[in-house]
């Protein structure tokens, strides 16, 4: 592991003079636990010859060039101390720090300039996944696989999708996942995922998520909200993974008996989508072209004004993983990003019909330099519970 914390210290340092920095001062949880391996209450200041750790809590760390500070403002007396000269240009996670918290750091550092560019230094890093984190990915998506196996013994006539959800998360843990899933993304909150069952399918949420659901409060409106599991209704389980603090994710369309003829047409037509994002994405492939090719295939086959939602559609149709969800590539009208081997990325074409509920799937794919590699492995088609 301590090599592969140099390597990634590398790849942010070699980003420095695209961003014209010098030095970048990380205060986010996400940052700090891709660059020193674990969550801590401090910071990490990496200069181009400087690497420095300045811990709040725990108070038990002990180690070359970790350091325990009260508060903030002593990280420049240490560098100081240590014959460090203040950086010409520091960056800092603007897209994440409060402004409070954003304003008080660059006052510890009142010669430097200041520029508000390391969220998105750390997001080019962690981009590209190395050979360790593809590991991690692959264990992920084998317990994740293993838990949605044991969905259709779960299952009990007469329960509620809330009922269902709950079993569902308790056998997750059971395979060891941590329970946490985290987002990049201004009030972004979710518990450890949804089950959608009939028409909340198509409920709005303030989130922006593929899908919503009214959730159980408003407090939380998102996923399952006590909606009885009925014959002839679909049920949609996206339940994320959590092994190792990266993330896998995965939808799987269930039926209580029989479905109408049409739901069977409209799961058919996403998983067309993701036959040919397997026979097209390739590294240098454009996210926005795949996005337009998935929107071709699933107006063809009639069922445009369903796809992604009905009333409050999302503008994607998948995002990249990692530590958080909503990674890089994000695969929408707009999205320029050109694929790249060590990418890893959520794919989930779903269509939610009126009186029925949602269908469709969803994968989580490793770009590879002649394919992509699926690592959630259960069946795709609609399963009878």
């Amino acid at each position: 592991m301590n090599q592969e914390l140099k390597n990634r210290k590398s790849n942010i340092r070699n980003l420095f003079d695209e961003y014209g920095v010098d030095a970048i001062l990380l205060a986010c949880n996400m940052s700090l636990l891709y660059v020193s391996g674990r969550i801590i209450s401090g910071y990490i200041y990496l200069s181009r010859d400087a690497d420095m750790m300045f811990v709040k809590r725990p108070n038990n760390l002990k180690g070359d060039g970790i350091y325990s500070i009260r508060k903030p403002e002593q990280i420049q007396e240490i560098l100081t101390q240590a014959g460090i000269p203040a950086p010409a240009t520091l960056a800092l996670e603007a897209d994440e720090l409060t402004y409070s918290e954003y304003t008080r750091l660059a006052a510890c550092f009142p010669n430097s300039k200041i520029l508000p560019a390391a969220t998105q230094i750390i997001h080019r890093a962690r981009t590209i996944k190395s050979a360790l984190e593809l590991d991690i990915f692959r264990r992920t998506g084998l317990a994740h696989t293993k838990a949605y196996n044991r969905i259709p013994s779960l299952f009990r006539p007469g329960m509620t999708d809330v009922e269902l959800s709950i079993e569902i998360e308790h056998a997750m843990r059971q395979e060891g996942m941590l329970g946490q899933i985290r987002i990049f993304g201004q009030s972004m909150e979710l518990f450890m995922g949804s089950l959608l069952a009939g028409d909340n399918a198509a409920a709005p949420s303030p989130y922006d998520f593929a899908l919503g659901g009214a959730g159980t409060d408003a407090s939380l409106p998102v996923g399952a909200n006590g909606t009885p599991l009925l014959e002839g209704h679909s049920l949609m389980v996206d339940i994320g993974g959590n092994l190792n603090g990266y993330l896998s994710d995965m939808s799987r369309t269930y039926s209580v008996g029989r479905l109408p003829d049409e739901a069977y047409a409209a799961h058919e037509a996403c998983l067309a989508v993701q036959k040919a994002f397997e026979e097209n994405a390739r590294p240098g492939v454009i996210a926005q072209d795949l996005y337009q090719m998935a929107l071709e295939i699933v107006t063809k086959a009639g069922f445009a004004d369903y796809f992604m939602g009905t009333v409050q559609k999302a503008g994607f149709i998948g995002h990249g993983i990692g530590l958080e969800l909503n990674e890089q590539p994000v695969f929408a009208p707009r999205s320029k990003t050109r694929l790249e081997c060590g990418m890893v990325f959520a794919l989930e074409p779903k269509i939610v019909l009126p009186g029925i509920g949602p269908v469709g799937t969803e994968n989580s794919w490793i770009v590879n330099s002649d394919k992509l590699e699926k690592i959630t492995l259960c069946p795709d088609e609609i399963i009878d519970l």
